[in-house]
């Protein structure tokens, strides 16, 4: 069986125009002799009946229990899965729905963000010998006890790659409510362009760095497994984004095109400045009760008498107060931006930071701090001064 995986978004599922999108995207497929697996979200965002945060109001969520909640959250997709079918079958095409559960998603019990343990898949290959749709609830698997579980925020994306995976498909697509992935953000930079093909390692540190365009999660099986995957606009005929390895896309990109793939960015970033000498024993005293605190710190440098380092801005009060009571002198710069420039090509390329800073500079950006890794250079700066930022090192490394 040649089969494939398609997940849709709550935006690609949220009306009924939307929805004969989907079916339209399905049928393509299947009139190209695949078989297909349809991972779908909850119909809708915030606000829309069926989405998980309306769901999620019907309860208090400082009473209900966890597994109870998960239990409730689940029903969102579920949902979308049915009235998906059941437009699929009015337009003559056989399927069937599964949830997480039937598909073979068995996860641990960690309730609300679970991680799946393993996929045993012989439902669904044995239901596309039936059909040639299987439609799948997205965002949910359930312990080896079969209670139900989710997966996390953007855990639909987490179905479709693990699913993916386990099936052997030949590729994924992820259909969302844009054309693909872009240099930049469209909504700041005019100029931000599609970009044709990316590999793995430039979008996980894309959507660890602020872009939200696919789970993390779903890009490190996608990595694992060396699946293909394709980020499409559903409502379109945009030919999208691949994900890759590294060496497809080298021979995809002629080498004289841009050394920086994409810019992107974070907002409501606190900087924590710490005055310790150079006793390693209070260091080590912050970074526990930090830790402690489950309050994730980011952008570190330890010099010989401050130790300098972000958090995000509904932490810095939390983090002030830790600070005060262990009577560590300090300084905290608020209302800053993490402005990350990405891209596999600049891996020992001299002179990246050097054009960096030059381009922050002429338009007057001051850099508070910076960090480099082999594909991700990060500045922090003020986050008023993020449009610009962004449209200036735009200007500098995209052609």
């Amino acid at each position: 069986m040649n089969i494939i995986v398609q997940k849709f978004g709550g935006t690609s599922v949220a009306s009924e125009k939307n929805r004969k999108n989907v079916v339209d995207r399905v049928i393509e497929k299947i009139n190209m002799g695949y078989k297909v697996v349809v991972v779908v979200s909850a119909m809708g965002r915030k606000g829309a009946p069926y989405s998980t945060d309306s769901l999620i109001n019907l309860v208090d969520e400082r009473i209900i229990q966890k597994r109870e909640l998960d239990l409730l959250m689940s029903c969102g997709e579920i949902i979308s899965a049915a009235i998906l079918s059941n437009l699929l079958s009015t337009s003559g095409y056989n399927n069937s729905v599964l949830t997480g559960l039937q598909a073979g998603i068995i996860t641990d019990y960690n309730f609300g963000n679970a991680n799946v343990i393993k996929v045993v898949p012989q439902k669904i290959l044995d239901t596309l010998k039936k059909v040639d749709i299987v439609i799948v609830s997205g965002f949910q698997g359930a312990t080896i006890d079969g209670d139900i579980t989710t997966l996390g925020r953007g855990g639909s994306d987490t179905s479709a790659l693990i699913l993916g995976e386990a099936i052997g498909c030949e590729y994924v697509e992820i259909f969302t409510d844009v054309d693909g992935i872009m240099t930049a953000d469209p909504k700041i930079v005019p100029g931000a362009q599609l970009i044709e093909k990316i590999c793995y390692s430039e979008v996980y540190q894309l959507v660890e760095e602020g872009a939200g365009i696919i789970h993390p999660k779903a890009v490190e099986i996608a990595k694992r497994c060396n699946i293909k995957v394709i980020i499409k606009n559903a409502s379109s005929n945009c030919i999208g984004t691949i994900i890759e390895d590294c060496c497809n896309v080298e021979n995809y990109i002629n080498p004289s095109k841009n050394i920086i793939t994409a810019i992107t960015y974070k907002k409501n970033r606190a900087q924590v400045n710490v005055y310790l000498g150079e006793n390693d024993e209070h260091l080590k005293r912050i970074l526990n009760i930090i830790s402690d605190n489950k309050i994730s710190i980011d952008l570190i440098n330890f010099l010989s008498e401050r130790k300098i380092f972000t958090v995000d801005k509904k932490d810095i009060q939390t983090v002030e107060n830790i600070l005060h009571t262990e009577g560590y002198k300090h300084k905290i710069i608020n209302n800053c931006s993490k402005i990350s420039v990405i891209g596999h090509k600049m891996n020992g390329l001299p002179g990246v930071m050097a054009r960096i800073v030059k381009a922050l500079l002429s338009v007057d950006v001051s850099i508070l701090q910076s960090s480099d890794s082999h594909t991700t250079i990060c500045c922090l700066i003020k986050e008023e001064d993020t449009e610009k930022s962004l449209n200036a090192l735009h200007k500098e490394f995209i052609k």
